[in-house]
């Protein structure tokens, strides 16, 4: 195929990238491929399929494993959309397009693919809705992008007819000059020649100060920009120095433009040892230093180590990104626009938590491009068709905004793809307020049947926004199928109410779940958020049996859906793999089902949650649990046996002895902690008292050094005090006179 010859070769000569389009039939576009690709001079070893595998040539990948091309290069990725258009896998395909490469796209006729239905479409389609009920929005948008820009040709593959040709005829471009080293370097003027960019040479500096303890560095980029080659020639530099550097990410593969770069400075400087134990081949050696792998699990935990460099940290868990805080010095580069996460959970939920450690912090950002020219089409292309590049509103043209001024807007999917202002806006709100947020959530939010979305807009901008899921509705089958152990798309409510705390009844009702809400930096804590609750309740108040959310449980986020109506229903007894917090469930009724759903589970809650926090919730954050407690509905029991009323009323004087029988001081405990007679009976410490030893059962000792006690013993006698004064709140004549006995 001449076209594509002709493609590459352009892309060849100034460095840059380009997408070729076949679209027909399965057979038709998958022969124009392995034509297209011998024409260009391919060669397999430099050629991924993602997609079914077929006769092409060349590494295959399925198209939910695309994330394996995370930091790797290849200079031709074919993208097989037959099957599923996934957007995040069309993400991950250009990401891994090297300068002068090509991007094969194969796709029913573009005409017709905004109206097929494929295996993606069936994941939107959560029950009771079906994959007929699924919209093309984000294919029809994909198409009209891939028709206006620049660098992207379009063949019939059918009939061979060019529709477009993608050439651009680019002006020639002056080679880029090597940067200058820094004349005050510390690190061998080898590894700064090895640079490619200024920001390169700033970023690798930003390494240096890492040969001794107490630093941290946090290197932000674009994909393309050499971060990860800057990680690896200061690696190198580094273990050249004698120092033990400990890599990880989420896989070695991710890692390997790391150990590549670190391995030819070595090279370069007489430094590499030969390998000697084929037992650790991710692994270079120095004369007293090395550069090695290990997994992100095995990284966390290692103790022999000088510095860690965390690669792609955007794409680990919080929780596992904060046990590198215990590390003597550690650097962390991430991806800002990739497609495994245009997502935040590095920025949104960890970068405060960095901030807030005993590191001394450092920030370097790399914004010119290295594995392709400065202007590459394809990456404009990539930014508009996945709003990679999504922003709210700049903040001067919101910083007037208030709940009262804002108006309520119902933003449904037709106009959000008619109107690329307010789609913007709201993705890039999305993006920025949470911890993670894929291009395979723009497909969601334009095509899903059960999914919505709500905003408050001030001079027609976003300033703050809801995502909705409609949930519920389920018929008795696939409720039985549930409550048997199946599992169900999105409803994600319904299912833990049936699948784990069986209640097959759970997903009759009909709700509305808030996945997501976000309030513009620049106006937050005006009540935007709170107001734009309060329309959603409004416009749904007698369309819905109930609304509902659940979240990663901070006090402050607990507190403000508490204040917002919703009360708890549950908590997760495992952490979020991503946030690394326990998730609470909370509902807000909305009809006489709504309450009665809230109503049994709140109940539920109540008895259950005292041998939860003793046993697989023992690690939750006190106050985490105070406000999660504070927020359900109802009273506890408190009912005493004569023994127990004994115990309780000795321990304030020292007579009882709570280890005796911890469970009536629990159920004390419980009963102020759920539903307060006075609220401000207790001081903040005396509630995280009450929760460490008393719910959770943490040994004297360990509470003691946490609530920083001067010794276990004023520890201990705190409790009594504590347990004093609820005794006094909560007790009855016979329980204060017996307490007056020891007091």
């Amino acid at each position: 195929m001449e076209l594509a010859a002709r493609l590459r070769a352009e892309a060849q000569r100034v460095d840059e990238r380009r997408v070729l389009v076949l679209a027909g039939t399965p057979p038709a576009t998958r022969d124009a491929a392995g034509d297209a690709l011998d024409a260009a001079g391919v060669s397999s070893e430099a050629l991924t399929v993602v997609g079914p595998a077929d006769r092409l040539p060349g590494e295959h990948l399925d198209t939910v494993h695309a994330g394996e091309l995370l930091g790797r290069t290849r200079s031709a990725v074919v993208l097989d959309c037959h099957e599923a258009c996934r957007p995040n896998a069309l993400g991950a395909a250009v990401g891994a397009v090297d300068g002068g490469g090509l991007l094969l796209v194969l796709a029913p006729a573009l005409d017709d693919w905004p109206d097929r239905r494929d295996s993606f479409d069936e994941r939107l389609a959560v029950p009771p809705a079906t994959v007929e009920d699924v919209a093309g929005h984000f294919r029809t948008r994909l198409v009209e992008t891939l028709r206006a820009h620049p660098g992207i040709a379009v063949v019939d593959a059918d009939s061979g007819t060019i529709e477009r040709s993608g050439l651009t005829d680019p002006a020639p471009r002056v080679p880029r000059g090597r940067p200058a080293p820094p004349d005050d370097r510390g690190f061998p003027r080898a590894v700064y020649d090895a640079c490619l960019t200024d920001d390169q040479v700033a970023a690798v500096r930003g390494f240096e100060p890492l040969a001794g303890p107490g630093n941290a560095l946090v290197v932000e980029a674009d994909r393309g920009r050499g971060k990860s080659s800057a990680a690896g020639l200061a690696a190198g530099a580094l273990a050249r120095d004698g120092l033990d550097v400990l890599v990880t990410a989420p896989q070695y593969r991710s890692a390997r433009e790391v150990f590549d770069r670190a391995g030819e400075v070595l090279s370069t400087m007489g430094a590499l040892r030969e390998r000697d134990d084929p037992e650790t081949p991710h692994e270079l050696r120095t004369a007293d230093g090395r550069v090695r792998y290990a997994d992100p699990t095995a990284a966390a935990t290692a103790t022999d180590r000088d510095l860690v460099i965390v690669d792609e940290a955007a794409a680990l868990p919080v929780r596992v990104l904060e046990r590198f805080l215990d590390a003597p010095s550690v650097a962390f580069t991430t991806t800002v626009h990739g497609y495994e996460g245009a997502g935040r959970g590095f920025s949104v939920r960890f970068r405060s938590r960095l901030a807030d450690s005993d590191f001394e912090v450092c920030e370097r950002q790399l914004t010119e491009p290295i594995r392709y020219a400065p202007g590459d089409p394809v990456e404009s292309w990539a930014f508009r068709a996945l709003l990679l590049g999504a922003r709210p509103a700049v903040d001067q043209v919101v910083a007037d905004a208030t709940a009262d001024s804002a108006d309520y807007e119902r933003c449904g999917s037709r106009r959000l793809l008619d109107d690329e202002h307010l789609l913007r806006e709201v993705f890039g709100l999305l993006v920025l307020a949470h911890y993670r947020t894929e291009p395979d959530d723009l497909a969601r939010l334009l095509d899903a049947p059960n999914v919505g979305v709500r905003a408050l807009t001030h001079d027609g901008h976003v300033v703050s926004v809801a995502l909705l899921a409609r949930e519920g509705d389920l018929p008795a089958t696939l409720r039985a199928e549930m409550y048997e152990g199946g599992r169900v798309r999105g409803n994600m409510i319904p299912d833990v109410l049936t699948t784990q705390l069986r209640d097959e009844a759970a997903g009759v009702p009909v709700g509305q779940r808030v996945l997501r809400i976000a309030t513009h930096p620049a106006v937050r804590s005006r009540g935007l958020g709170s107001r734009l609750l309060d329309e959603i309740d409004d416009e749904f108040a007698d369309a819905v049996d109930w609304l509902g959310v659940g979240y990663g449980a901070t006090p402050e986020l607990v507190d403000f859906w508490a204040d917002s109506g919703y009360r708890t229903i549950h908590c997760s007894t495992t952490r979020n793999d991503r946030s690394g917090e326990y998730s609470a469930i909370m509902l807000r009724p909305c009809s006489t089902a709504g309450a009665a759903l809230a109503d049994r589970h709140a109940s539920w809650f109540r008895d259950r949650i005292a041998s939860v926090l003793s046993d697989p919730l023992d690690d939750l954050d006190p106050d985490v649990a105070r406000t999660v407690l504070r927020a359900v509905d109802g009273t506890p029991e408190f009912d005493l046996s004569e023994p127990e009323r004994r115990l309780v009323a000795g321990i304030p004087g020292g007579a009882g002895v709570f280890d005796t029988a911890p469970e009536p001081v629990r159920r004390l405990a419980l009963a102020h902690l759920v539903a307060p007679a006075e609220p401000d009976a207790l001081t903040d410490d005396q509630e995280r008292l009450l929760v460490r030893k008393a719910l959770q059962g943490h040994d004297w000792d360990r509470v003691a050094d946490e609530l920083e006690f001067v010794s276990t013993a004023e520890c201990m006698r705190a409790l009594g005090r504590t347990v004093e004064r609820l005794v006094r709140l909560y007790g009855d004549d016979a329980l204060t006179e017996e307490l007056d006995r020891h007091t």
